[in-house]
């Protein structure tokens, strides 16, 4: 994928969009351009974000009939490969006729998983953004090289190779520590810029230390916070993003269970996008897992802000009870 494929620019939005790929940043990066793209037509365009489970039977034809008040409409399908048969067969047939008004966005991980949905969009004409997961080192190179040159910045090959050293192979956390290191040094990004951003920062790795736990990978999250505490992120920080994870779990998984889509979003002020990765991150949980990690980060907190003798120790047992409260 060349550089310039981060960050393409949507000059005209058909009526049917079909994305595939499971790189989370780059599937946000994409939705958001057509939503921009179909703003800049009509500002008052409606965004209606369906999550997994959000289209029942009938329920297209509802959302794309004209409306009383006029004004278009983004619908964005998220995980269309889980639709099924009967609702991939109206999504196809309503593709064949669109509505003028309305941009249909059907998001699809990618694999053989729902793939009669994907033939039949294409064969009706639908334009097609491929957001595959960025698993090869030259591209994920490419990649913050072309953030720091999007952000008015500069860096070399050896510079970004540091910073994936440093940060880890998230796109979303790269692209957050590019823009950030952008803004702290003017443009000029080398490596010791990196280990002197990164020194105490907790934006990346108390988040990856907090996903690694919670996702139960007991040995990834233990490596990742002993880098933390190796780069001198404090502890406070680190309990504070495993803190936030867990609560994330405790407000998804404790939401009403007719809740789904931007009315979910909007009752527990999460964009969809991260309702969605916290979605997948509570399958292996159990509701009294989660009090349980509840309780634990409670007392993690109490122990690093001056109860525990040893700061470290006490954040690696809090990790380990994290996965095992998972279990």
């Amino acid at each position: 994928m060349g550089a310039e494929a981060w960050h393409a620019a949507w000059v005209s939005v058909e009526g049917i969009i079909l994305i595939i790929g499971d790189e989370e940043l780059l599937v946000e990066r994409a939705i958001g351009d057509v939503v921009a793209s179909a703003r800049a037509g009509d500002p008052e365009t409606e965004v209606i974000d369906l999550g997994p489970g959000g289209l029942e039977p009938g329920r297209l034809a509802e959302l794309t009939s004209p409306s009383l008040f006029g004004g278009g409409k983004v619908l964005v399908l998220r995980s269309a490969q889980d639709l099924g048969k009967d609702l991939t067969a109206e999504v196809l047939k309503y593709a064949k006729t669109p509505a003028d008004d309305v941009v249909l966005v059907a998001v699809h991980h990618g694999g053989a998983k729902g793939k009669a949905l994907v033939d039949g969009l294409a064969k009706l004409g639908a334009r097609k953004v491929a957001c595959p997961k960025v698993t090869k080192m030259g591209e994920r190179i490419d990649f913050v090289r072309a953030e720091i040159r999007a952000a008015g910045g500069k860096i070399s090959a050896d510079g970004a190779r540091s910073l994936l050293d440093a940060v880890g192979n998230d796109l979303r956390e790269l692209a957050a520590a590019c823009s950030q290191l952008v803004a702290d040094t003017g443009g000029r990004v080398d490596d010791a810029a990196v280990a002197r951003y990164y020194r105490g920062r907790a934006e990346v790795s108390g988040f990856t230390v907090a996903d690694k736990a919670i996702e139960g990978q007991l040995a990834d999250a233990l490596e990742q916070l002993r880098w933390a505490l190796a780069t001198g992120v404090a502890p406070v920080l680190i309990v504070s993003a495993l803190a936030q994870g867990v609560r994330g779990l405790a407000k998804v998984g404790g939401a009403p269970r007719g809740a789904r889509g931007a009315a979910l979003a909007k009752e527990l002020g999460m964009p969809p996008w991260k309702i969605d990765r916290v979605q997948r991150q509570l399958r292996g949980w159990s509701g009294d897992g989660v009090a349980r990690a509840l309780t634990v980060v409670a007392e993690a907190d109490a122990q690093v802000k001056g109860g525990a003798a040893d700061p470290a120790y006490a954040l690696e047992k809090t990790v380990a009870d994290i996965v095992a409260a998972r279990g």
